[in-house]
């Protein structure tokens, strides 16, 4: 019986979804992206090979798999473009494998104008977003002024939208931010020459979906980022501007809450965040000047913990399950996979956050607000680490025994399976006790 499954990163991004969506393509006909924006990046390695995708969903590096960007993804056609050329050169066919949803809000100049000029405006106070427009495109979506992949169909229709968009935002830019305007003709001329390179691949992707469910086909759903990042879900005001949650399967791809068989949450084996907001287990380290905490630097630095977007330092913390066990609840989690275990090989010992403390009174569920984790204070339960390699272990038996402990500790807390564990970055070195779609 075919299975839809849905992957999503279950902390603050970065857990490694790219390369577990790869692996476990060998056993589904599509992927499908179902929100976020080129601000994502997955990071894959396959036979010593190092590929950083943006847009592009994980599987196409399967040439039987059908590739799918569904609505809930904002779409820019120059990152598109550029993506698409490089795996083009490096022998990868994607044009006649790659469908796009008309209905994809698409992220303009503008939008890239605004969100690096809202960041400069707050100061002190950013967010720390990627630039790349991601907010504002989902803001003109939400206020139904957005223009979307569907209206470069129609090139007067188009031109016309553009300009009253552009007279309002250009206002802002100029009146508000102090800011050079964008130029209308030149957005235009670009979009239109983009448009037809990606005209050919645009379908309707929610009943692309349902007729291969009705052939009895496995897909897969992608996420980007992590949940606690969702806009509603999430550690608010410091979160992205979709629904990373599960939930965001269905709202931006087409199916059914019912279609959903199998979510894989995918869990760091620590914890990171790269950017401003909450993070109670944080060991802080700055590799700019080599100082503080001495395990952040050793996190930072053998987790290789930069971003695939933007290069940024990932801030680095014990493993957190008291904000994981929320994350578990809100996507319906049925497996996790542990990845990056062998970041932890040359620790001495391992904590894991098992409560807050807030107000003196021990709680087993986070802040509901971003201001709430000021006065959280983790409460730990610490193991012995193992000081060997993990790297490449084939069964769950031969880990060490530290290592196999730190592992039914979190099944214990959580309550769920570890269905997959990642033993290093390659494709291969990965241990799948239980397959989703098996």
């Amino acid at each position: 019986m075919a299975k839809n499954v849905v992957i999503i990163g279950t902390q603050w991004g970065d857990e490694g979804k790219g390369k577990i969506v790869d692996l476990i393509t060998d056993k589904v006909s599509s992927v499908v992206r179902f929100q976020g924006g080129h601000n994502a990046g997955h990071t894959l390695v396959i036979n010593g090979k190092k590929t950083v995708l943006h847009l592009i969903p994980s599987g196409i590096f399967r040439n039987n798999v059908q590739c799918m960007i569904g609505h809930g993804v904002v779409l820019s056609m120059s990152a598109l473009l550029k993506e698409i050329e490089e795996l083009e050169k490096s022998g990868v066919e994607v044009k006649s494998r790659l469908k796009i949803s008309p209905g994809c809000p698409l992220i303009l100049p503008y939008h890239i104008a605004l969100d690096n000029a809202r960041e400069a405006y707050r100061g002190a106070a950013a967010i720390g977003t990627t630039g790349n427009g991601i907010g504002p495109t989902y803001e003109d979506k939400v206020a139904r002024r957005g223009l979307r992949v569907g209206d470069l169909l129609d090139e007067a229709l188009f031109s016309e939208k553009l300009k009253q968009v552009m007279e309002y935002h250009n206002f802002a830019l100029k009146n508000y931010y102090n800011q050079e305007v964008v130029d209308y003709q030149k957005t235009l001329d670009e979009a239109i020459s983009q448009a037809s390179i990606v005209k050919p691949m645009i379908v309707d992707i929610a009943e692309e979906i349902h007729t291969r469910m009705s052939k009895d086909e496995n897909i897969l759903f992608e996420g980007a980022q992590g949940a606690l990042l969702d806009i509603d879900q999430g550690t608010y005001p410091f979160v992205t501007s979709s629904n990373t949650t599960s939930g965001g399967a269905v709202t931006g791809s087409g199916i059914g809450v019912r279609d959903i068989d199998y979510v894989l949450g995918i869990v760091k084996a620590y914890t990171t965040r790269v950017g401003g907001g909450p993070f109670p287990t944080e060991l802080n380290y700055d590799v700019t000047t080599d100082e503080g905490d001495p395990v952040g630097r050793e996190l930072c630095s053998r987790g290789h913990e930069f971003g695939a977007t933007t290069g940024r330092q990932r801030r680095c913390g014990w493993l957190d399950l008291v904000i994981l066990n929320r994350s578990f609840k809100v996507n319906a989690v049925s497996g996790i996979c542990l990845t990056k275990l062998d970041v932890l090989d040359e620790l001495d010992s391992i904590k894991i956050c098992i409560a807050y403390e807030i107000n003196g009174e021990r709680a087993l569920t986070p802040p509901f607000s971003a201001e709430g984790y000021d006065i959280a204070k983790p409460v730990y339960i610490e193991m012995p680490g193992w000081n060997c390699s993990t790297i490449g272990t084939r069964s769950f038996d031969e880990l060490p025994i530290e290592a196999q402990n730190y592992i039914r500790k979190i099944e214990d807390l959580s309550q769920l399976p570890v269905d997959i564990l990642s033993t290093g970055p390659d494709r291969d070195e990965t241990l799948i006790i239980q397959n989703p779609f098996d």
